[in-house]
């Protein structure tokens, strides 16, 4: 029996919805449950071929069992060694090898040392920092300022001015934060991708309150444009290597630009998702849930790695294609992400 299983915390609507529909599908040999971490012992297997991670960003034990289940052979889904090390920041700057359009942006140190280090750990860093130089590259006022790796909409900040960077600065403590250029876009959209192949591009407008995100309609992008972003959303996630994230993008003078594409457990509750997206993911789960699970190799490493991190260990260096026109208009953006 391949069992399939989905580590969750407070969310319900999801895994519930995604356990039934596997088990409503009836494969032979293959059945679904939430799963059951019970007590851990270095180097043994769990019970799972194959296992959905929608909670281990926010519990540090979970992260642990779900390295140790892939090490003897479970499917973890997303990849825990790789949703360990990558945040925002390096998002961005593989996006410039691979040629997916990203807004500028530079990674600022924390305003606070972290713990237990001095200024002297700092030796190596230039002080002060030449800000203006910063904000030129950005193309200067508003900017949005975000933590470089963390997620639903916490400590983003829309400045306008130095007076209201530095008041923003001061507030994030010892985060490691992102300064990024503006999109003043006219249509925003939220793109799910699962299994490296099931995308769902959904109209998505981050200005209404959360439960009226998904209530958009931007009738003016054409089918050639969200075709763009169907192949763009494919590019990124194939670098990566995830297994189920979403993309962001605002469009602006018709380009796409990627504003958030690190989101490896996604918000896909029906409350705020809307009926027919939950229906597409919950069954594009089930369906690459199953396909890993027929497909799965006992003790074998059935983990999805992203063609930079196998370009990586074959000594070869993402290659820059064509570069995509992009204008810039300096204006300022409403997209907080």
């Amino acid at each position: 029996m391949k069992k399939i299983g989905i580590l969750h915390g407070k969310e319900s609507s999801f895994p519930e919805a995604f356990v039934a529909r596997i088990n409503d599908k009836n494969i032979k040999g293959v059945q679904a449950e939430p799963v059951l971490v019970d007590e851990l012992m270095q180097g043994t297997p769990t019970p799972y071929a194959v296992m959905i991670d929608r909670i281990s960003q926010d519990v540090p034990f979970y992260r642990a069992y779900l390295k140790n289940a892939a090490l003897n052979g479970t499917a973890v889904l997303n990849n825990p060694f790789w949703w360990s090390a990558d945040e925002k920041f390096f998002n961005n700057c593989l996006s410039t090898k691979v040629g997916l359009p990203v807004p500028k942006t530079v990674l600022l140190p924390s305003k606070e040392m972290p713990p237990d280090t001095t200024g002297q750990s700092f030796r190596n860093m230039k002080y002060p920092l030449d800000w203006e130089k910063m904000i030129d590259y950005l193309g200067g006022f508003p900017l949005y300022m975000k933590p470089h790796s963390g997620g639903g909409w916490k400590n983003v900040y829309k400045v306008h001015n130095f007076d209201e960077f530095f008041t923003a600065y001061h507030e994030t403590g010892s985060l490691v934060m992102l300064l990024q250029e503006a999109i003043d876009f006219d249509a925003y959209f939220r793109c799910y991708c699962l299994g490296g192949k099931y995308v769902r591009i959904m109209d998505y407008e981050p200005r209404n309150p959360h439960h009226l995100r998904y209530v958009a309609d931007f009738n003016h992008v054409t089918k050639a444009q969200r075709a763009q972003m169907h192949e763009l959303v494919l590019l990124i996630n194939s670098a990566l290597g995830y297994d189920f994230n979403t993309i962001e993008f605002a469009i602006r003078d018709g380009v796409p630009y990627a504003i958030d594409f690190c989101n490896p457990a996604p918000d896909a509750d029906i409350n705020s998702v809307g009926e027919a997206n939950f229906e597409w993911v919950v069954e594009s789960a089930a369906n690459m849930a199953i396909e890993k699970a027929l497909t799965h190799q006992q003790g074998g490493n059935n983990l999805t790695w992203g063609t930079f991190v196998q370009n990586a260990v074959g000594g070869v260096m993402p290659s820059m294609p064509p570069a995509v026109p992009v204008k810039s208009s300096g204006k300022a953006s409403k997209a907080k992400k």
